[in-house]
């Protein structure tokens, strides 16, 4: 009886072990998760990690970005406007025989074929616009293409008057109002000043000055002049007159007859050993 008792608490021992290792755990349904639930969990995680991936692959690229503009704000001049009008070289590390293109009365007619023109030659200028001629989205639209590809955008006052002859109060609005007039259409303000007739007053002076713009007249310009409205005239003479020397400041206009003599006076300056210089390298007011 005993040996009987001894067997059968054995197989019982045997029996309630092998039940033992066949139970789950508790709650084992629920933390145990079916091959669905693992591959979504797994793509999750991809996805988690290619978007933190892509923000920081942003940012970097905005760094970069943002040290490359900071550079390019943080350029060191290499000319300064003179007494005389002309752009010097402010050390000897600087190459002196350059002048300076600026076209005046833009975006009128032919503003943004100038602009194309000087694109192609890779040859660098100012120009000096008016408000009175961005009263249309399409002068609107000429400026914006002028300033995209490049080309430095000054103020010639909104509605091109001769500012000694006007109160002080209208000409800060002269200057001011085509200054915003500017940055509205562009998202940025002018840095030159260049008053109509060459015509200043102290009090424009500092306004421009004020509103961080470099004050600048010319050194010589033809175009107005009746004999020179003619493009092979005018290309002859803004090459070959006696004016002509390191850093001579070019007047043109918005005309015609000068879109037409553009390439040759840049070909001629050229054959003549004068850069043309970039006028982000001239000095601005502190």
């Amino acid at each position: 009886m005993k040996r009987s008792l001894f067997y059968i608490t054995i197989a019982l021992l045997f029996v309630l072990s092998a039940c033992s290792g066949n139970d789950e755990p508790a709650g084992g349904e629920a933390d145990s998760a079916s091959p669905n639930e693992q591959k979504n969990s797994e793509e999750q995680v991809e996805n988690d990690n290619q978007e933190n991936n892509t923000e920081e692959d942003v940012e970097e690229t905005e760094e970069v970005v943002e040290s490359e503009e900071a550079a390019a704000e943080t350029e060191e001049p290499e000319y300064e406007v003179s007494e005389n009008w002309s752009v010097v070289p402010i050390d000897d590390a600087s190459n002196e025989e350059v002048v300076l293109l600026t076209i005046d009365d833009a975006p009128d007619e032919y503003g943004l074929e100038m602009a194309k023109t000087l694109d192609q030659l890779e040859a660098n200028a100012i120009f000096f616009v008016n408000g009175h001629f961005l009263d249309t989205p399409e002068k609107e639209e000429m400026l914006r293409e002028i300033d995209d590809m490049g080309f430095a955008i000054g103020n010639h006052t909104y509605s091109h008057v001769t500012l000694p002859e006007e109160t002080e109060e209208v000409q800060k609005e002269e200057i001011v109002d085509l200054s915003d007039r500017v940055e509205e259409i562009i998202g940025k303000r002018p840095e030159f000043f260049r008053a109509p007739h060459g015509a200043n007053t102290e009090y424009s002076t500092q306004i421009a000055e004020d509103e961080g713009m470099t004050v600048m007249n010319w050194s010589y310009g033809y175009d107005w002049e009746q004999d020179y409205m003619d493009s092979n005239a005018l290309a002859e003479i803004m090459v070959q007159t006696e004016l002509l020397s390191n850093g001579s400041n070019l007047l043109m206009h918005d005309r015609e007859w000068t879109a037409e003599a553009l390439e040759d006076i840049v070909d001629g300056l050229r054959d003549e050993g004068y850069e043309i210089i970039d006028p982000d390298l001239i000095q601005k007011p502190e």
